[in-house]
């Protein structure tokens, strides 16, 4: 079970730094609009959601489960920072 406390944890230190980053930026560019910021962080926080509700699903093969969760974890976490990079 200590994989799945894990897991969590590291879904949850992903996206709270991805937002805390976003957070960064918007401070050091006050005079930028913070529309597509803002939208960044609430597809971390539906991200987070998402990947913290299929954690906690049972599955048949768990090994396969989380390995899935980890990739979707890392493919989304890219995603997002590549959209923090071209604000």
């Amino acid at each position: 079970m200590a994989s799945i406390k894990n897991l969590k944890k590291d879904i949850n230190n992903v996206y709270g730094e991805i937002i805390e980053a976003v957070y960064v930026w918007e401070l050091t560019n006050p005079e930028k609009d913070n529309k597509k910021s803002q939208k960044i962080i609430d597809e971390a926080i539906a991200g987070f959601d998402n990947l913290i509700e299929k954690v906690n699903q049972k599955a048949d093969d768990s090994k396969k489960h989380f390995k899935a969760i980890n990739e979707e974890l890392e493919k989304d976490a890219n995603k997002l920072v590549d959209k923090l990079n071209k604000l």
